[in-house]
């Protein structure tokens, strides 16, 4: 990977002020917002609430990468486990994403929905741990190329509480298990 000049070493602050991140953080108070929102009057509490709010983040970010397709299957490739081996997959990834996020809007198999959601969290996961080890200076795909965010331990911990999410929904939703 260090002889593709797509990407390169980290350049020295980047991705270490909170204004590096402020469309990303501006997403997920919008897509949280939406959920408590649509919940307020709800019974359900939060377990209702991170449904939503995993439906509303999905969409949103699947919006993003569907834009261009072409440039985020570019960068999404410099680190998707899978992406790597096929850039089909690339093209897939955010239709599956999209789907995702509206099985969580409509409950549509929820244990399905998530079981999914924490296969499809753990490989990015994997993969974004791997470009951080290598110190990789390359835009998170997960904005699409309409914003321009670092990847970065803000891209994991986005994979991570999402898995962990799913996670939680699998395991307390009633009727699930």
């Amino acid at each position: 990977m260090s002889d593709n000049p797509s990407h390169k070493k980290r350049e020295k602050n980047r991705g270490g002020e909170l204004k590096d991140y402020w469309s990303l953080f501006s997403l997920i108070l919008i897509t949280a917002a939406a959920g408590t929102a649509i919940t307020w009057n709800v019974q359900g509490g939060w377990l209702q609430w991170m449904h939503y709010f995993m439906g509303f983040f999905l969409c949103c970010f699947a919006m993003l990468k569907i834009f261009n397709l072409s440039a985020f299957a570019d960068g999404f490739q410099m680190y998707d486990l899978i992406a790597k081996h096929s850039r089909a997959y690339a093209y897939i990834y955010p239709f599956i994403e999209l789907g995702l996020g509206l099985s969580f809007l409509s409950f549509l198999a929820p244990a399905v929905t998530y079981s999914v959601t924490i296969i499809v969290m753990i490989i990015g996961t994997l993969g974004v741990v791997s470009a951080l080890r290598k110190d990789l200076d390359i835009n998170c795909p997960c904005m699409g190329s309409v914003l321009d965010v670092p990847l970065s331990t803000v891209t994991l911990t986005e994979d991570v509480g999402m898995g962990v999410m799913a996670v939680v929904m699998l395991t307390l939703t009633p009727g699930i298990m």
